[in-house]
């Protein structure tokens, strides 16, 4: 049996004591942070123990993608048959909807039939679940498309983790929580002081775990550390659909309505309902970008009773309607595709 040195994590009898075959789809405007993140963690390992894992970038076409920065990357490979041990890591980034072709789907339907390991980076997420490959999993994605989908995928137990690791399935938030997740798989693979010393080279220097979550804390994100104004923007942000009247989050954390009033004014220069209007919208606006509910069903899943106060409240704060909004969005894309 191949045992690891407790200093340095390498097999003692000088033997590799893992090794794996990372196979990075890159979509469409993928992250480029994400996925360089998720391969360096890689390459920095295979410093440290050599030979342990290996990578091929595959793509549609099998020749090119091309990163939202712009940036175009040469492939290795086609949507082809893989070998049983490997591990896909899809890589998504901006318009995920537009880069899940439904190739990509059946591709990923048939590799995880034959038992082949898959994790999604940012929001990519989004694609191993429209294959229905997320169905009674818990998963995450980036903070951004968490609400839309929500309303899309209601068989994927959706976290607000850095990353998540349930069984076959990997998914990862965006951004740096690529390196969490390639560190979780180092350190199982080769032991924690590897991990540690990947961490170090990549000069990473707090390795989150599957239970610390993706955003700041509200009083980091709002700039205030009050206690009573965190709670109640949380419970704001925990209802939307179904909006708590203020005098009810007075007193749910044992103020008079007058009192949460001077508190919002004092620190974020605003009533709360003025505040909670902002995050029902700021939701609306992601629905209406990433998902193809209609209108009136963006109205519904963020409070808004009447379509034409709906209408009325998105104006007022974007200056266009939720109708332009999305034609908008939909002719940016276009242009950029």
């Amino acid at each position: 049996m191949t045992t690891l040195s407790a200093q340095t994590g390498r097999p003692e009898d000088g033997t590799v004591a893992a090794k794996g075959r990372f196979i990075f789809v890159l979509m469409d405007n993928f992250t480029m942070l994400s996925f360089a993140g998720a391969v360096e963690a890689l390459r920095i390992a295979n410093r440290m123990v050599p030979g342990s894992y290996e990578w091929k970038l595959a793509g549609e076409g099998g020749e090119t993608a091309t990163c939202s920065a712009g940036i175009s990357y040469g492939l290795d490979m086609d949507l082809e048959e893989l070998q049983r041990d490997d591990i896909v890591l899809l890589c998504g980034g901006v318009d995920i909807q537009g880069a899940t072709t439904k190739k990509l789907q059946n591709w990923l339907r048939r590799e995880a039939r034959r038992g082949v390991k898959m994790g999604a980076l940012c929001t990519a997420s989004f694609t191993l679940a429209s294959a229905g490959l997320l169905d009674g999993k818990r998963a995450t994605i980036h903070w951004e498309n968490q609400d839309s989908f929500a309303e899309e995928f209601d068989e994927v137990e959706l976290t607000k983790s850095v990353f998540v690791v349930d069984g076959n399935r990997m998914t990862t938030a965006g951004g740096t929580s690529s390196i969490d997740l390639m560190l979780h798989i180092v350190a199982s693979d080769l032991g924690e002081d590897v991990a540690n010393m990947v961490a170090d080279q990549q000069i990473y220097s707090s390795i989150r775990t599957d239970q610390d979550q993706q955003r700041l804390s509200i009083p980091t994100r709002i700039g205030v550390r009050h206690p009573k104004l965190s709670r109640v923007i949380q419970m704001m942000e925990s209802n939307i659909e179904e909006p708590i009247s203020p005098s009810l989050l007075a007193k749910a954390v044992g103020m008079s309505t007058r009192q949460l009033e001077r508190l919002f004014r004092r620190y974020l220069n605003r009533s709360p309902k003025r505040y909670y209007m902002e995050i029902r919208l700021q939701k609306a606006r992601n629905l209406l970008m990433q998902t193809d509910m209609s209108v009136i069903n963006v109205a519904l899943a963020c409070g808004f009773a009447s379509p034409s106060h709906f209408s009325k409240c998105y104006r007022a704060q974007y200056d266009t309607t939720p109708y332009r909004e999305r034609g908008a969005h939909a002719a940016r894309i276009t242009a950029t595709s």
